[in-house]
């Protein structure tokens, strides 16, 4: 900047709109370009109180430093970087012994950008293991209320998907449903760790029982791969005596996110075998690794380390006994909302924050009519900075709406208490709004679950990941 120009907001870049239709013609100063960046931004609201995502929304200052200072470095290239690829391994084999794989050193495994590449790789494998068994034709899954990346893989990847439709009360996938739904092509069952929906645990070990009965009745082996998204890194530290992992013979992979409940940042996934034997080797790339070699199995290529390496961060940071103060502390403050919104005497609690039952989350659905709906809700909430979604259940239960907050690292019992008090206000100021000016969930945003629920749409790509 020339002399006597030193006034950020009186430089020529600030002094007409920022460039939206074409390639912008001409060069700014960096610090007017971050400025209106910067400042757009800020339309975002604060995601700490978005409680729609499950993705980390607070990180330490050394966990951003680590993130930073990888920022150059790409986990593909295992031989210039030979530190981040063994923090990597390193990090695969602690996923691994915290699932109980029968030998955490031998047990293939890989990060990801995120669950949804990590779900695809189970698939993949699944596929692949189901082709190498003598299937022909178009193989399928079978899977309750799934997150759309299912359905993706089931597309892009020539998949039939079975989901079994909720009937009656129940609003998971329950292992007396599979008989009707399973045959000689199926090649996995899929329970979800932690449903989207209402944040339920489906009932891993149910599921493993009710296909042992099925091999013995129609000699038809099918493997489970559990979609621990969000209950991958829960579960082993707030519920340790709840079977849902390898502990279970059947179960040959999990994915799970990092970047949700593993705390770690935006983009890191885990995707796990339980023996080298059930990752095929036609779907394994070696690439070169001091010297040697190393197996790589992804359909991203190029990304930053830094995810994986905050992971590693993370978990030698915290331990075993650190996750479990942490993940203990989310589910004091969940079952605190739960308890408040009980006390609001207008909700049903679907899920209240239960470490057996389900994730750090709370769902919930209004009780009788009180000229008012949950869209509506979720649309004052706005108002005040929460963002939390609203939406319907599966398209077989579809005429039932419900809300569902996550709670994640950072949610503290004082902010609990400052949303207690705004649901109390919103609460009180819909009483007074005529029936007639109730929201659809069209006019709430047009939102749908198959992304995320009743968030915008910039929101929901990142809500499963």
């Amino acid at each position: 900047m020339s002399e006597g120009a030193d006034d950020l907001f009186a430089l020529p870049g600030l002094s007409r709109s920022a460039p939206r239709g074409g390639f912008p013609a001409h060069e700014m100063f960096p610090q007017v370009a971050y400025e209106i960046v910067h400042d757009e931004l800020m339309l975002d609201g604060v995601s700490r109180m978005n409680l729609a995502t499950f993705c980390t929304t607070w990180v330490d200052d050394q966990a951003r430093r680590l993130m930073s200072e990888c920022l150059d470095k790409n986990i593909v290239d295992k031989d210039e970087y030979p530190q981040t690829a063994e923090l990597e391994r390193r990090a695969v084999r602690m996923v691994a012994d915290l699932w109980h794989a029968p030998d955490p050193a031998t047990t293939h495994g890989t990060s990801t950008i995120g669950s949804s590449e990590a779900a695809m790789l189970g698939g993949l494998a699944a596929k692949f293991r189901w082709r190498k068994r003598g299937g022909t034709g178009t193989p399928n899954f079978v899977c309750g209320p799934v997150q759309v990346c299912w359905e993706k893989f089931a597309r892009y990847f020539d998949v039939e998907i079975r989901q079994i439709p909720l009937r009656g009360d129940r609003l998971t996938m329950h292992p007396d449903d599979l008989a009707e739904h399973c045959d000689a092509n199926t090649m996995m069952v899929v329970p979800t760790f932690g449903q989207t929906y209402t944040g339920l645990f489906e009932d891993v070990v149910g599921v493993s029982a009710a296909l042992d009965a099925l091999q013995r009745e129609k000699d038809w082996d099918i493997p489970i791969h559990v979609d621990a998204a969000s209950g991958g890194f829960l579960a082993p530290f707030a519920a340790p005596d709840l079977v849902w992992d390898f502990r279970l013979p059947r179960v040959k992979s999990i994915n799970a996110s990092g970047h949700k409940t593993g705390l770690a940042p935006l983009g890191a996934g885990w995707a796990i075998w339980r023996d080298a034997a059930d990752l095929p080797e036609e779907l394994i790339f070696d690439v070169d690794y001091l010297g040697g070699s190393m197996a790589t199995f992804n359909l991203n290529f190029s990304r930053p380390g830094g995810q994986a390496i905050t992971q590693y961060y993370e978990f030698i940071r915290l331990g075993r006994a650190g996750y479990a103060r942490v993940q203990s502390a989310i589910y004091r403050v969940a079952q605190h909302l739960a308890a408040g919104l009980r006390g609001l005497e207008v909700f049903e609690l679907i899920h209240d924050g239960d470490p057996q039952r389900g994730i750090t989350a709370v769902c919930w659905r209004l009780t009788g009519d009180p000229g008012w709906n949950l869209y509506d809700l979720s649309d004052r909430l706005r108002s005040r900075g929460w963002l939390i979604a609203a939406y319907p259940l599966p398209a077989d239960r579809g005429e039932e709406t419900v809300m569902r907050a996550v709670l994640r690292h950072g949610f503290t019992v004082d902010m609990a208490d400052l949303l207690l008090a705004d649901l109390a206000r919103c609460i009180r100021q819909l009483r007074q709004r005529p029936f007639s000016t109730s929201l659809t969930r069209e006019e709430a945003g047009g939102f749908t679950h198959t992304a995320s629920p009743a968030v915008p749409q910039t929101t929901i790509a990142a809500s499963r990941s």
